[in-house]
């Protein structure tokens, strides 16, 4: 079952995964915009705009708000700093279990110089 924190990551990830999305943030992360504005140009139905609104919302990557009749969309990056973290640990650990390796092989190979 996965924990609350890996909920949150798959969320992010998957909100990113989608080129429509990754477009919608670099215009928010300009400044805030109404929804008919970010809407405008794709050329993709305003309900499947909405669509992708939502799971950038899942992922805490925007927030919403309502001013009179219109909602304004704002970028939170928060959920992008947990990303780069969750990588640089996987950066990490990679890295270590291929030196292990490569000093494996590197004794090995110094062991059959040697006889």
């Amino acid at each position: 079952m996965p924990t609350p924190r890996s909920e949150t990551l798959d969320h992010t990830l998957i909100a990113l995964a989608d080129p429509t999305r990754r477009a919608i943030l670099r215009r928010l992360a300009r400044g805030e915009a109404r929804i008919t504005d970010l809407a405008e140009p794709f050329a993709i139905s305003f309900n499947s705009v909405s669509k992708h609104i939502k799971l950038l919302e899942r992922a805490a990557l925007i927030k919403r708000r309502k001013v009179g009749r219109e909602y304004i969309l704002q970028f939170k990056p928060k959920p992008l700093d947990e990303v780069q973290a969750w990588i640089a640990k996987q950066q990490a650990f990679w890295a270590a279990s291929l030196k292990a390796i490569d000093d494996m092989l590197r004794e090995e190979d110094e062991g059959k110089v040697r006889k």
